[in-house]
Formats: C-alpha cells, structure tokens, sequence
C-alpha cells in the first residue's frame, strides 16, 4: 500500500496562492506538453476542483497559449511558446546573488546608490514603470522621488528608464555617508528603510515548509518496501505538489527580499538558513524516481531548480576571495553565514 503522504502545509493557515493558471504553467514538460490527468491529480491536493482546472485550460486554449489534444484527464496540453510557461519562483540571476551573499562572495564595500527622479504627470505610465522597477531592484524610498539601494543596480536602472523615454528625468549618485534624520549607522538605515521584519517572517515560512518537507519525504522513505526503493512511498503527483509549492514558497519568500548585504542585516537573519533547507528539500525531492521513467521528460520547474543548483555552487570571480580574506573555520558559508556555530542541517 502507498503511504500517505501528510500535507506539510495542511496545519498552516498562512500560504502563498498559486493561482490555476500558474499551476498549469507550472507543471509544462521540457517538450512543451502538460499532462492533464498530472495536472488535476496535483490541482486536487492543492485543494483546486476540476471545475476550476477545466475552465482555466478552456481560457488558456482560447487565449492560444496552448492546444489541447484529447478529452478530460487524458488530454494533452501543448504549450504555444516558450512565453506560455510561467515561472512560480524568482529569476535565477537574483537567486544566484543571493546564495553569493550566503557564501561569503559578495561583501559589501560600504555604498550606498540612490536614484532621484522627477517625471510629469503626463508620462505616468512610464513613471509608475520606473518605481516598479526599482522596488523590484530591491531598492527602498528614503522619500517622494528618491530611492536607495544598497547594491549596484545603476546599470538595470538606467537601462529601464532609457526604455521608458525618461532617462533625462533620472539622477544617479553613490555615496558613503548616507544620514537620513539622525541616522547614520548602515545597520540601523538599512532598518528603518526597509521591512526587514517582514522579509525575516516569510523566510521563516519558507525554512518552516521546507523542514516539513524533507521530514515528510523522510517518513515516506522509511514506508518503502524490503526493495528499498527510495521515494516509494510518494506517488508522482504527490512528488509534483510539494515541488510547485516549493517553488511558490521560495518566490514568496525571494520576490520582495531586496538581497541587502549581510553587513546590514540583523544576526541571525533567517534568509540564509531557509535557502539552504530549500535546498535540502529540492535535493530530497530530485532525488525521487520519476514514476513515468527516463522516457518522459521532466517539468520545467525541475530546470529551473538546476539553474538554481548551478547558484548554489557558483564560482567566485577574481578578486573576489582575496578581496574577502580566506573563509575561517565555518566553511563556505564564510563570514556571510548567519547559522549559529555548530547548528547542523535538519
């Protein structure tokens, strides 16, 4: 008999949404397709209806995102183009970063980089665009049209406002002495400005779902059967659930951390420790047999997840360690770790 898997999240009564669309966007294949009986076995433990599932492929089939070939659970859904798969978890750039800044790599050299911007009320489009896009850059308002941020975003910015048609509305400029009222402290700015509280709550909740998930996987390895097969005791949609709401937990957690550097966090901060269980909990998962077998390719959310394994193990670029000093006695974590000593993996 399978074992039954317990829903890590079944007790907890804060969750990301993840919106049917996105599920189905989730779970495209790396041939383009999207198996339908997947799809509503994984909409199901993830408490969706068939109701729901077939009026969102119906909208996504007239929308011509996809094509669907065949009836029910034994359709197929053929993804348009590459544009049609969504992503549940953040870009792999700023994933990268911020498992350098875990490492150790990416020391903070004490700049500041504001950006000041004065558009007219006629070009509000672009204006709206530009504050997005440094929000989205980690940066935070210090007041009415000047922002800050504590990495060098200068180039992602300009790039953006010189799309928009604005860039002669924008002025950029560092510095190393930043006050705002009274304040001059880093750590202390970088806490009035930013909602490090709230950032510390949803890393939280990514290291309490992921702790739960490598448990789970754990007891569903020990329910296998005298073959020994790992992973027996999961079924493949059980194995695709805790995948998708991996992810989501992780973009929910990554999407609004501005990635400050550890210098200007407090200690510890739990950004650090909840990407590592992140990790095991992939690792536990990856480490799963596929119950359709090598002949079937995987999701792309698996891809996406190997890109973030290349971050994990990212190279240091020259200069960069003999910049930073060799790492002491807790490893690769370097000076950028936020684990008390000694504190092991779950």
């Amino acid at each position: 008999m399978p074992h039954s898997l317990t829903h890590p999240r079944a007790d907890r009564t804060h969750r990301p949404e993840i919106p049917t669309r996105l599920l189905v966007h989730a779970l495209v294949r790396e041939d383009g397709a999207v198996d339908a009986g997947e799809l509503y076995s994984v909409a199901g433990l993830l408490g969706m209806t068939d109701q729901q599932v077939r009026l969102c492929v119906k909208r996504l089939v007239g929308e011509e995102k996809f094509r669907q070939e065949g009836r029910g659970r034994k359709a197929v859904l053929r993804a348009v183009s590459d544009a049609a798969t969504g992503t549940l978890a953040p870009d792999a750039d700023h994933v990268r970063h911020a498992y350098r800044q875990d490492h150790g790599l990416a020391p903070w050299d004490g700049t500041w980089h504001l950006f000041a911007f004065a558009v007219p009320e006629a070009r509000r489009t672009a204006r709206d665009a530009l504050r997005e896009t440094l929000l989205h850059l980690g940066a935070a308002p210090l007041q009415g049209g000047l922002y800050v941020a504590a990495n060098p975003i200068a180039d992602l910015v300009e790039a953006q406002a010189r799309q928009l048609g604005v860039l002669d509305s924008v002025t950029f400029l560092t510095s190393t002495d930043l006050r705002v009222g009274e304040l001059t402290d880093p750590r202390e700015l970088a806490a009035a400005v930013w909602p490090l509280d709230a950032i510390a709550a949803r890393h939280d909740q990514l290291a309490d779902f992921a702790t739960a998930c490598v448990d789970r996987l754990a007891a569903a390895d020990g329910a296998d059967g005298a073959d020994g097969a790992g992973g027996g005791g999961l079924s493949g949609a059980e194995r695709l659930t805790l995948a998708v709401e991996l992810a989501a937990e992780f973009g929910h957690a990554m999407t609004p951390d501005p990635l400050l550097p550890p210098e200007l966090l407090p200690r510890p901060w739990p950004g650090s420790r909840a990407r590592r269980l992140a990790r095991e909990c992939w690792a536990a998962l990856s480490a799963l047999p596929d119950e359709h077998g090598d002949a079937t390719p995987p999701p792309r959310l698996f891809r996406l997840f190997r890109l973030y394994d290349d971050a994990f193990t990212a190279p240091e670029e020259p200069g960069e360690r003999g910049e930073r000093g060799e790492r002491g006695e807790r490893g690769e974590r370097g000076d950028g770790g936020d684990d008390e000593p000694g504190e092991r993996s779950r």
